[in-house]
């Protein structure tokens, strides 16, 4: 009698939000360009990694930090929150937080601290650049809190720069979160932009690398129009076919797993290349394909199943967030042919009218477009057009509608 083949190993593929994969595929040409920034003898560049959720930003800046400690960086940071963007002091306190993290070990030169004129007690008893003795030195620094925090980021380095480190990379994630608040007088964004421009200025290797959606870059550039020449940017798209199918099959490479040619393809076909998504199919296929050996059956890809479930587990929150209107003229944007890439007011003015008896004027999808782009459904692109802000969210409106038709045909026809 011939023996059921089982699957012994676990499922190797992690779909969480920010959780690094059994195998990043498809981003060698990113990391080299951070070896380059690594390389700045002067820091004249920093660095902003963005793009839409799903295409593993967070996962890609995990992988950047070894790299980083390896060449005798230091490397602080954080996730940021929408609490940082408070107050400047709410910065500053973040900044000299992240920063404690890798030199409370560091000791410091208490004669050139004295000599510098801090020498209050609470320092002076505090052998390592650890928190507290940050805040002190932090405190005792007079003027406003750039300054302060400018003039304890350059004694810090003073010590560092004796422990042979290149410098320290600031690394923030969800960093569009942080914006400036004029209404309260508070300019945190603006702040840390300062800050960082004036310490590069005397030469101290302190880089920023900042994360987070597409609003990102626009929003540092209208905070600081000197943003636009202190970062360099890399948009991380979607993976191509064949870095698609390296992320499916390499975690699968030392294990017997029946994933055929036509399998693999409609995997990438259903992620659209977002790594998120893979993760996320890879996960439900591996399961189902399971439960099929283990049935006696021929396994073959859920493709139905896992579209339900990406639409009750990943679109549908997203898509309750848009009021009925809303909705309407984001079902027009999906009918656009190039809806996955961009779109501009006047084309769904346009095709409103074609497809709607409701129709929207200009002046209205600007409105709407603004109000869509505050839910994080939209964003609006440097060249002043519009993009889904959700990968595949066009999809998803497609299919919405298609049941709405059908369904309302159904109605018609029971009466």
């Amino acid at each position: 009698m011939e023996e059921k083949t089982s699957l012994t190993f676990t499922n190797p593929y992690r779909p969480g939000a920010g959780h690094k994969p059994p195998y990043l595929a498809g981003r060698e040409s990113e990391k080299k360009e951070f070896q380059k920034l690594l390389k700045q003898e002067i820091i004249s560049e920093n660095l902003i990694l963005t793009g839409l959720r799903g295409v593993g930003k967070t996962v890609l800046l995990d992988d950047l930090k070894p790299t980083a400690i390896e060449q005798h960086w230091l490397w602080a940071g954080t996730d940021l929150s929408e609490a940082v963007s408070i107050s400047e002091e709410a910065v500053a306190k973040r900044i000299i937080t992240d920063l404690s993290m890798v030199t409370s070990s560091i000791v410091i030169d208490q004669q050139e601290i004295q000599q510098l004129g801090f020498a209050k007690e609470s320092i002076l008893i505090s052998r390592t650049l650890n928190f507290n003795t940050l805040v002190s030195i932090y405190q005792e620094i007079p003027g406003l809190t750039s300054d302060k925090l400018k003039l304890l980021l350059e004694i810090t380095w003073k010590t560092i720069e004796k422990e042979n480190k290149r410098g320290v990379i600031f690394a923030y994630d969800e960093a569009q979160t942080l914006s400036d608040q004029a209404q309260k007088d508070q300019y945190p964004l603006s702040l840390l932009l300062d800050v960082f421009q004036s310490i590069q200025k005397k030469n101290i290797p302190f880089m920023l690398i900042l994360t987070g959606l597409p609003t990102l870059f626009p929003g540092l550039v209208e905070a600081r129009t000197f943003s636009e020449r202190m970062f360099h940017v890399l948009f991380l798209n979607r993976l191509s076919k064949e870095h698609s199918k390296d992320a499916i099959l390499v975690p699968l490479k030392k294990h017997d797993f029946p994933l055929d040619d036509d399998s693999v393809n409609t995997i990438v076909e259903l992620s659209g290349g977002y790594p998120y998504f893979i993760q996320f199919i890879c996960r439900e296929v591996y399961d189902a394909f399971l439960q099929e050996i283990n049935s006696g059956n021929k396994p073959s890809v859920p493709v139905q199943e896992i579209i339900q479930k990406l639409d009750t587990d990943f679109f549908s929150g997203r898509w309750d967030r848009a009021t009925d209107r809303q909705r309407e003229l984001l079902s027009v944007a999906a009918s656009l042919d190039n809806c996955g890439e961009e779109f501009t007011i006047n084309k769904l003015a346009k095709k409103s009218k074609e497809l709607l008896e409701k129709t929207f004027s200009g002046s209205h999808v600007n409105q709407m477009l603004s109000k869509l782009c505050d839910t994080g459904l939209v964003y609006k692109n440097r060249h002043g057009k519009y993009s889904f802000a959700v990968p595949l969210l066009w999809t998803f409106i497609r299919r919405q509608e298609l049941y709405r038709k059908i369904t309302q045909q159904l109605s018609l026809d029971k009466e």
